[in-house]
């Protein structure tokens, strides 16, 4: 669950303007396809039918994109003797047509709250501030690029609340303390992988103990669960791993003041 608004912006997944849930597979493509073809700006798409139920009316002549939804039609009971192709699922595709919002009259899209400026928190961006670790504003994603050593965050207006603003850029620069200048830590992980779940982990201790720091409540979600039990998971295999996190990083901190400064901002 990303704590900021989404802009509608075609660039981002796009969605159904009825229900919310994000198109998956091949549509993506076919719908980033057309918005880009068409210069749509919003990325709410819906059926001729949905937008009717909304109130919206599809303008004559407007051209439907083409999605698909695949399904499964269970076993095939025609193979050969076979057992594994037996087993094998079937899948059958239905086509649909769907219409963007710039196609549709008679519906205003939702107005999306931004966050005032007035809601900054002051002394908690002047610690961020003062980790120097560039940050790239815009978009709808935050992340952190080791290739860059740069902390990347939407814009502060699209986040729901200030505390939430704070603790993903806290969270982006937990992981770029693990720079091969600073703490060096494997940050080569891909998502899915042992070393990925690690590091998330590493990152949401991190930002938990640092925003108690600052004196802000976080909220928790489910997926820091899921990041700590792929940490349990890791010290089945060795139970001195958290504790070799932490030796390893208070021996960068007294080894070098410099970098050790650094480091005790993220520990």
């Amino acid at each position: 669950r990303m704590p900021w608004h989404h802009d509608g912006s075609p660039a981002a997944r796009p969605v159904n303007v009825a229900t919310g849930a994000a198109y998956r597979g091949l549509n993506i493509l076919a719908l980033w396809a057309a918005a880009e073809h068409s210069g749509y700006r919003q990325g709410l798409w819906g059926t001729y039918h949905c937008w009717e139920k909304l109130g919206g009316q599809v303008r004559k002549g407007e051209r439907a994109t083409l999605g698909v939804f695949w399904k499964h039609a269970g076993g095939d009971s025609h193979a050969d003797d076979d057992e594994e192709a037996t087993r094998r699922p079937r899948m059958f595709a239905r086509s649909f047509s769907l219409f963007n919002i710039a196609q549709v009259d008679n519906y205003a899209a939702p107005v999306t709250p931004r966050l005032p400026e007035s809601e900054r928190i002051a002394h908690a961006e002047a610690f961020i501030a003062a980790l120097k670790v560039p940050i790239v504003i815009g978009g709808d994603m935050a992340y952190y690029s080791p290739a860059t050593d740069t902390v990347h965050l939407p814009p502060f207006e699209r986040f729901k609340d200030a505390v939430s603003a704070i603790a993903v850029s806290v969270h982006e620069h937990s992981h770029a303390s693990g720079h091969k200048d600073r703490l060096n830590r494997d940050l080569t992980g891909r998502f899915g992988s042992f070393a990925y779940a690690m590091d998330e982990a590493v990152a949401e201790l991190t930002a938990s103990f640092v925003l108690a720091d600052l004196g802000l409540a976080h909220e928790p979600h489910a997926d820091h669960a899921a990041y700590l039990a792929s940490w349990m998971e890791g010290l089945k295999n060795d139970p001195r791993a958290i504790h070799g996190d932490i030796d390893d990083t208070l021996a960068v901190e007294l080894e070098d003041p410099a970098d050790g400064q650094m480091g005790a901002g993220f520990v």
